[in-house]
């Protein structure tokens, strides 16, 4: 990970994910809806992140170079150009991906930031470790199980998050595999 340590709350800070995608945390800042947390990310060809949920924070993208596709609860794909923004609300299965053949840039806020940029990073880092091409299994079952309040990955099916991820998770613990999570914040709770 570049950038200071997310514990000093020093910014920019940038995180990647190992397959030319990367995300800069500018800082935290408040205005009348309350705080925010300000990213400008890059996003590589095609890439994107798969269907997911924040299911207490609400998360736009202002597009400033590229295109970018979007679709909501599994919906028609639609585009953004520069200058538009796309606002996913709390609690709605949104993906978006790259539909440009150069970098996507965007500008966006996600509020409240909750655990958003410690959860992230631990992504990103994963995944950039298990050479980019998606988080660790044992990882992926702690983050998704420990922060099931605040994100959930709709691309996997429900039996598997529900039942499998729970149990995985659980030998990982058993075999200590996440001894690099230790100090993680509390998930946060609607």
């Amino acid at each position: 990970m570049s950038g200071q340590d997310p514990s000093t709350g020093r910014y920019p800070r940038t995180i990647e994910d190992g397959a030319g995608s990367r995300l800069t945390f500018l800082g935290h800042a408040h205005d009348e809806r309350g705080e925010r947390l300000d990213v400008v990310s890059h996003v590589a060809p095609g890439h994107g992140p798969p269907p997911h949920v924040h299911h207490l924070q609400e998360e736009a993208i202002v597009v400033r170079e590229g295109r970018l596709a979007w679709s909501v609860d599994g919906g028609p794909d639609q585009i953004a150009e520069p200058g538009d923004r796309v606002v996913f609300a709390p609690g709605v299965s949104h993906r978006f991906w790259n539909a440009g053949d150069e970098d996507l840039v965007c500008e966006g806020t996600v509020r409240p930031p909750d655990n958003f940029e410690w959860f992230l990073s631990e992504v990103y880092a994963s995944t950039r470790a298990n050479g980019g091409r998606r988080p660790r299994a044992f990882d992926g079952a702690f983050l998704l199980t420990r922060y099931r309040s605040e994100f959930e990955m709709t691309a996997i099916p429900a039996p598997v998050r529900r039942l499998v991820m729970p149990l995985q998770a659980a030998i990982g613990r058993l075999l200590g595999r996440y001894g690099h999570f230790a100090g993680a914040p509390q998930p946060r709770r609607a």
